[in-house]
């Protein structure tokens, strides 16, 4: 299984943190967001990581550099200021062969939402994972699930049929590579593909029937958009890093 992180986005949100650096290169607590990431992908069943990076390259490439818990390396988008992530995805495409999971730059996880998801069985080409909660703000890359099928994902979902969110994470299996460069190879040709996300070809593929969910209900994740994000991601790293004692002293038990 190889892990690909779309890294290429600056996170203008974030500004001025991120003026000379990417988002996912901040630092949440005393790592930054790649090293947790690449962290917890290390606890799972992954064989190697392609960081795709654009805007400060040269900071990914040193995290990268720097890190040797799995075989990872980097892939640069030199486009990646003309384009949204199904552009970044459109440049990886080579990287999408057999089994694999994309993962935004910019989710934080726990390595058992990574588990889950490698670990969920299912006949589907693409595995989309999910997590649900009260409401749905505008920012939200809403689903509408039906029967553990996905039938729609979008930003712009009826909110009466939203039952829950993408986290930024999925999985390919069998014939889900072939499906997903198809329809990103077509998206780019018909036009307009540079300016949309990536998820716009999976609510695409939805409509055909190819797309199951993981619910990952109860663990621990989030997305850095902005300010209040970062210092979300950082409350909830404190969490891990307090449990992380009892942990090993039950191990050692």
């Amino acid at each position: 299984m190889k892990a690909i992180i779309l890294s290429a986005g600056q996170g203008r949100r974030l500004l001025p943190l991120t003026a000379e650096r990417p988002k996912s290169a901040l630092a949440v607590l005393d790592r930054s967001l790649l090293e947790w990431q690449l962290a917890a992908i290390a606890q799972c069943a992954v064989d190697e990581v392609v960081v795709v990076t654009g805007f400060a390259a040269q900071v990914i490439d040193g995290i990268v550099a720097a890190q040797t818990a799995l075989p990872t390396r980097t892939l640069y988008n030199p486009f990646f200021a003309h384009c949204d992530n199904l552009g970044t995805c459109w440049i990886a495409r080579h990287e999408m062969q057999g089994e694999f999971a994309i993962i935004n730059g910019d989710t934080l996880f726990e390595a058992a939402v990574l588990e889950r998801l490698l670990a969920h069985a299912s006949p589907a080409a693409v595995t989309l994972v999910t997590d649900s909660k009260a409401h749905y703000d505008d920012d939200d890359m809403k689903v509408i699930v039906r029967d553990g099928r996905l039938e729609r994902v979008s930003k712009q979902l009826p909110a009466a049929q939203v039952n829950g969110e993408s986290i930024g994470m999925m999985a390919f299996r069998g014939d889900g590579a072939r499906l997903f460069t198809t329809e990103l190879e077509q998206m780019m040709r018909d036009g307009g593909g540079l300016k949309q996300w990536y998820l716009a070809a999976i609510d695409r593929l939805a409509a055909r029937g190819v797309v199951t969910t993981c619910p990952i209900d109860g663990l621990g994740w989030c997305e850095v958009d902005n300010r209040a994000d970062l210092d979300r991601a950082a409350r909830l790293v404190a969490t891990w890093q307090r449990r992380a004692p009892a942990t090993r002293a039950h191990a050692r038990g």
